[in-house]
């Protein structure tokens, strides 16, 4: 079993530590943002959601153009586009990207960032809306013939999409750590995304997102995501995350931006504020300052060291079965580069040799 590396990309050059400049859609850092992940080695890239940004469907469309192997993984939050046409727009892009397209379904953990879209349902209704968006979505992509639909959510009379994806069948990413959200999951995933959370965490959720897919006869693949913070020795990597800590506490005091408010309904984020509420380091080199500075608001935890010491850390995860892993710096296209010239090759290297004694033994 290998493992896959994802990056995530922006569509302007931004942080917790770099003021946002230039247009809101840069469509020339786009373009080097996403070669810059193919150059450092990256599988794929994450494009993410925000009721205020633009539009992802878009900024993939754009990276695609500009790439030839790199994939790509567009987030997407059922409420906003019925599954019959979403299903169409996600055929449409697969074709347009020569089959490097997955999806990522967001339910949403916010009621305050749905309503900006006009969503009104609760976090419970979310979910529910999710699974028979998701079970509409995979008819309108596989069908070979129109259906009816008459759910709770949606309704359509001989629907039918008559294009389909290039790929066999268009890889679903799925979050969340709730109860509704592993439930969604065991019907629909194919890999089960996690914050950076300490070992024993994410060790819990991966026997329990795998129990609740084994009701169905379903096996499942893990991603979690961490913000490397890399020096040439453990002092300097430390230091340099003391310093992303106090540029990012006075940026965001100076600027009221929060890069992703505490969000009260989201399990996940509650896991990552109570972890860092026990302690600032936790295992070998994961770090939760900023974690605890966003209250937990969105992937925000750290490793913290050495290429070889935070690689033995993804290798921990990688034991617990996590076979792929989002990793973005605050310094956002020259972290990247930075992560392909060792942490990747590295880790893979550990990974194959991990492989080799599996074999062996």
């Amino acid at each position: 079993m290998s493992i896959q590396f994802l990056g995530m990309i922006g569509h302007r050059l931004a942080s917790e530590i770099i003021p946002a400049s230039g247009p809101l859609f840069d469509k020339n850092y786009i373009a080097d943002f996403a070669r810059a992940h193919e150059q450092a080695g990256f599988d794929r890239i994450l494009v993410g959601y925000w009721s205020d940004q633009p539009d992802g469907f878009l900024v993939t469309a754009h990276a695609a153009a500009n790439t030839s192997r790199i994939k790509f993984l567009l987030a997407h939050r059922p409420g906003f586009v019925s599954p019959t046409l979403a299903a169409r727009k996600l055929a449409t892009l697969d074709h347009l990207t020569d089959g490097r397209l997955a999806v990522h379904i967001i339910s949403g953990g916010s009621d305050s960032e749905q309503r900006r879209d006009g969503d009104y349902l609760n976090k419970a209704e979310r979910y529910a809306r999710t699974d028979e968006f998701l079970s509409v979505l995979k008819q309108s992509l596989t069908s070979g013939e129109a259906y009816d639909h008459d759910g709770h959510f949606y309704q359509a009379e001989k629907a039918f999409s008559a294009i389909k994806p290039v790929q066999n069948h268009l890889p679903v990413y799925f979050g969340g750590s709730s109860e509704e959200a592993i439930d969604v999951a065991s019907r629909h995933a194919d890999v089960f995304a996690l914050w950076g959370e300490p070992l024993a965490g994410a060790a819990e959720t991966v026997r329990s997102v795998r129990a609740a897919a084994a009701k169905h006869h379903r096996e499942i693949k893990f991603n979690i995501s961490f913000r490397p913070i890399l020096g040439s020795t453990e002092k300097e990597a430390w230091e340099r995350a003391e310093h992303i800590h106090e540029t990012a506490r006075l940026q965001l005091a100076e600027s009221g931006y929060t890069f992703g408010l505490p969000k009260p309904q989201s399990v996940g984020a509650q896991r990552l504020l109570d972890a860092a509420n026990q302690g600032d380091r936790h295992d070998k080199v994961l770090w939760t300052g900023i974690a605890k500075l966003v209250s937990g608001g969105y992937n925000s935890t750290a490793l913290v060291g050495t290429p070889d010491q935070v690689s033995d850390a993804l290798l921990d995860y990688y034991r617990l079965g996590i076979d792929s892993v989002l990793i973005r710096g605050f310094d956002p296209l020259n972290d990247a580069l930075e992560y392909g010239r060792e942490l990747i090759p590295l880790t893979r290297e550990k990974v194959a040799a991990l492989g080799s004694e599996r074999r062996s033994a």
